[in-house]
Parts: structure tokens; C-alpha cells; sequence
């Protein structure tokens, strides 16, 4: 029998951090679980990223009462993963916003994502019984939108495929920050199992021309500072191609998933076995880049049962 997903095993609450990236702006980190950011505007808030069940999303409400009694008003959500917007019905805003390529990959994959991520990241979805279901958005877009917090400007872009292909970035422009979801991290292994090999330094390359003052990254602590945030940058660049380039080696010789495992691990394990989550995230990794090298430009849909049958055969 194949052992368990790293993540299941891992029950140990994680210690809060919230951290001013700039005026009126916080990113909520937890030891490398999902982030989420804080952008207080005029006369209300925006929510960056909704956490995985309402218990988990009550603590950040509980940090953004901490700084100011403005009603939340926006959830912005960076893409359609569970662990990032099941918890949205805690914030009662007026307003959940998506990408258009998110939320059809909500009606596309959003229940089998749910059901996969709640079998490999017990802890997260503790209290999962208040969820009341798919977090659909309210608001969505292609390209770019503005939303204005009385007079504060916050930009929602598309800036390419990297995590999913429905990612978006917020900018806010007053202060040059920007809350970047997973496709920038910080010292926590990036998950790859839905994401775009061959277009994340694209779009790492778009972040990086902002020459940011502050990124709220999706794990790991907040980046302060132009020289810690492209450090980032280029270590979530490194950690992509460390990934992909040996899986791509072996799909191209005709060889096995297993085999690819081992050339990913060889290349990653010396700079990134510390990291959080990277013992849960490479297997879905290996798979997406041998996927990947062998043109298949769609990421699979993950499934509970697609889950076990990857790892039993990597452990085999």
C-alpha cells in the first residue's frame, strides 16, 4: 500500500503573521500554508484570496479587525483552486471577482479539485461542514479591470499562464505592491499540477518589469523590498525550470513517469527539500511536467482517484 500524501500527515497548526506591505495594505502568511492579502481602501476592504473553509477565513477577518472596522466589501480571487476560495462566504462581501478562465475552470474541474484537495490537506479543511458549496464569482473579466476603493485604484490583470491558466495579479499602483497568488513564493515549493511550464517565466518576467516595492506572495512570508522581492522572483524561476527541464529530458527519451521522478528529485531535492509543501507538491509536479514535455497543453483534471493511482505508481 502506498504511503500517505505528505500534507496528510501534517496537523501541526501553523503560527499567523500579518504583515503592513504597504499603506493599508497586509499580506496574512502561516508557515507556508495559503496566504491571503488585506487592501483597505477609502470606505471598505478588499480580500485577496478567501482560504480554504470559513474557520480559516474568520482568522483573517479576525487580523483585519485588528487595523480597521471598514466593512468588507470585495473578494478577489487569484484562481480556482479550494484551498484559496471555499472559505469566501465568511467575508459576506458584495463582490467576488475571478478571472473569466477561472471560473470556467470552477465549472470545469472545481468539485473534483475540492474533493482532492480535502483528501490530501486534512488540517485545511477542518470545519469543512460550513462550507455551503463552489465558490462561484459575482464579477468576472478578461485582460484587465479597475476596481476603485473610494479613491484608491487596485488593478486585476491577467499577465500570463503560470499556476493555472486563469491566474490574475493585484497591483496597487498608490503604493506598488502587488498580490500575486502561487505564481510567485517564498521559500515554499510552488505546485505545478494545473500550471504552465513553458509560459511561468513569461510571467515572471511581467511581475518583475513592475519593479515592485512589495509582493504578497502565495506562500511564505511577505517580500519587502525591491532586492527580496526579485530574489523571489528568481528562485520561484528556478524552482519551475529545476522541475521541468529533467522531466522533460526523460519524456523526450520515451521513458517512465518513475524515471522522471527520480531525474526531478536529483535536480531539486540539494535546493528545495527544506521548502514547505515540497514533499506534497512534487509528485503532482513530475506529473504535470512529463504531461507538459509530452504536448499535452491542458492540465488533467485531478481527481481523488487520479491522485492515489499517480502516487501508488511513483512508489512502485
Amino acid at each position: 500500500m502506498a504511503k500517505a500524501f505528505a500534507s496528510a500527515g501534517d496537523m501541526t497548526e501553523k503560527t499567523i503573521s500579518f504583515t503592513e506591505v504597504g499603506e493599508g495594505l497586509y499580506a496574512f502568511t502561516a508557515e507556508g500554508d495559503p496566504n491571503s492579502g488585506v487592501i483597505i481602501g477609502d470606505d471598505s476592504v478588499m480580500i485577496v484570496e478567501a482560504q480554504a473553509t470559513p474557520r480559516l477565513a474568520n482568522k483573517v477577518i479576525d487580523c483585519v479587525r485588528s487595523v480597521t472596522d471598514k466593512p468588507i466589501s470585495h473578494v478577489v480571487l487569484t484562481h480556482y483552486h479550494a484551498v484559496r476560495v471555499l472559505g469566501a462566504s465568511a467575508f459576506g462581501a458584495d463582490q467576488i471577482i475571478m478571472s473569466d478562465k477561472a471560473r470556467s475552470m470552477v465549472a470545469e474541474r472545481g468539485q473534483e479539485d475540492w474533493d482532492s484537495e480535502f483528501d490530501r490537506f486534512p488540517r485545511l479543511f477542518e470545519g469543512h461542514e460550513s462550507i455551503p458549496g463552489l465558490t462561484w464569482p459575482t464579477t468576472t473579466f478578461s485582460g484587465r479591470m479597475s476596481v476603485f476603493l473610494g479613491q484608491r485604484r487596485v488593478d486585476l490583470m491577467q499577465l500570463g499562464r503560470a499556476h493555472t491558466a486563469g491566474d490574475i495579479v493585484i497591483h496597487v499602483p498608490d503604493q506598488n505592491v502587488m498580490f500575486t497568488g502561487d505564481i510567485v513564493e517564498y521559500h515554499s515549493a510552488c505546485y505545478c499540477g494545473d500550471g504552465h511550464f513553458g509560459d511561468w517565466g513569461k510571467t515572471l518576467d511581467a511581475i518583475k518589469a513592475y519593479d515592485l516595492d512589495a509582493i504578497a506572495p502565495g506562500r511564505g512570508d511577505a517580500l519587502i523590498g525591491r532586492e527580496m522581492v526579485n530574489a523571489a522572483i528568481e528562485n520561484t524561476r528556478d524552482f519551475v525550470a529545476s522541475t521541468y527541464a529533467p522531466a522533460a529530458k526523460v519524456a523526450a527519451r520515451g521513458g517512465t513517469l518513475k524515471e522522471a521522478w527520480d531525474a526531478v528529485r536529483a535536480a531539486c531535492d540539494p535546493k528545495f527539500a527544506d521548502y514547505a509543501i515540497y514533499e506534497h507538491c512534487l509528485p503532482f509536479n513530475v506529473a504535470r511536467a512529463f504531461d507538459e514535455a509530452q504536448g499535452i497543453d491542458t492540465p488533467r483534471i485531478w481527481t481523488a482517484e487520479r491522485d492515489k493511482a499517480m502516487w501508488a505508481a511513483l512508489q512502485g
